[in-house]
């Protein structure tokens, strides 16, 4: 599929070619992870204010799950409850924390006028497939669980993320409905990751291999999963599900520049076809990755804008 940049993402990808930063695939995850952190200083957007910031420590089997609960200035309030959205950040299960995708979740909140709870997912190669998963449903239940005490109306509750936030924010969809709970108001999927045989055509198009090249991704597959074996596992490819019947409501988010545009606009349409009432946007001339870069891309915050639009619809 032809892929034509927006002047800005052009100028930003440049940008980052003439930096000779090192191909993360060449790095050490501690190294990759350092990069990743010290980018956002230059592309993410000022942060609105907020009328509070709070950390979280949400138990676990293995200890507990670093968090952190923002809330916007005018939540919208049924009996003093909000609704909310956890979301999980980007970075291929390999990079990424709470700070590197801090200022879209202020964002969020404002825009959403919703409290949003960010989760941060245990990383591989340290801890590999399940354990990301793992904590991503752990997290979403215990927040459901608490969700008064936090000041959230458990039937609002939405769940999203971006790229490998995005694929564990559909893994929580799935497993909440396949075990009874906890109901999910909605589901934001922003260029997620469906399906790790990466064999659509994104997958080898020289024009969708920016930033996020086909070759960081396998390096990041490689990180992750096990072995061959967990491609087929749902908990990995939620794709490979067999019924996407019964999910919540999703918005669903592709980048025209994206090795994985075709999987997330696949997952999209089996979603439809499911019965699943489907919002889906596609930013053709954005590529992966632009969603948390608002300071150079007009773009980010016309997709962080029209999400907020489309929560405050769920009620």
């Amino acid at each position: 599929m032809p892929v034509v940049l927006d002047p800005d993402a052009v100028a930003v990808y440049k940008a980052f070619q003439e930096a000779g930063r090192p191909a993360y695939e060449t790095l050490t995850a501690d190294e990759a992870r350092a990069y990743y952190s010290q980018a956002r200083f230059a592309t993410n957007p000022d942060a609105p204010e907020l009328a509070r910031v709070t950390p979280l420590a949400i138990p676990a089997p293995h200890g507990t799950i670093p968090a952190r609960l923002y809330v916007p200035k005018e939540p919208r309030q049924n009996d003093g409850l909000s609704p909310a959205l956890v979301f999980f950040h980007g970075g291929g299960w390999v990079i990424g924390d709470l700070d590197s995708h801090d200022v879209v979740c202020r964002q969020l909140a404002a825009e959403g006028a919703l409290i949003v709870i960010s989760v941060d997912y245990r990383l591989a190669p340290e801890h590999k497939f399940p354990a990301a998963a793992d904590d991503a449903i752990a997290a979403t239940k215990w927040i459901a669980a608490y969700a008064r005490d936090l000041g959230v109306d458990a039937s609002r509750l939405s769940i999203g993320g971006d790229s490998a936030g995005g694929n564990l924010a559909a893994v929580v969809a799935l497993a909440a409905r396949d075990a009874g709970g906890p109901a999910l108001a909605g589901q934001v999927l922003i260029y997620p990751a469906t399906d790790f045989a990466m064999t659509h055509d994104s997958h080898s198009e020289p024009e969708t291999s920016v930033l996020l090249t086909h070759s960081v991704i396998r390096w990041f597959r490689d990180h992750y999963l096990n072995g061959a074996a967990d491609i087929h596992d749902w908990r990995a490819s939620p794709a490979r599900a067999q019924n996407l019947a019964g999910l919540p409501p999703a918005y669903v988010l592709t980048a025209g520049a994206d090795p994985l545009r075709d999987e997330g606009d696949e997952y999209a349409e089996r979603l439809r076809q499911a019965g699943v009432p489907v919002t889906y946007k596609h930013f053709p001339g954005q590529f992966h990755g632009f969603f948390t870069m608002g300071r150079l891309l007009r773009q980010a915050n016309v997709a962080v804008s029209e999400i907020g639009v489309w929560l405050k619809g769920l009620g």
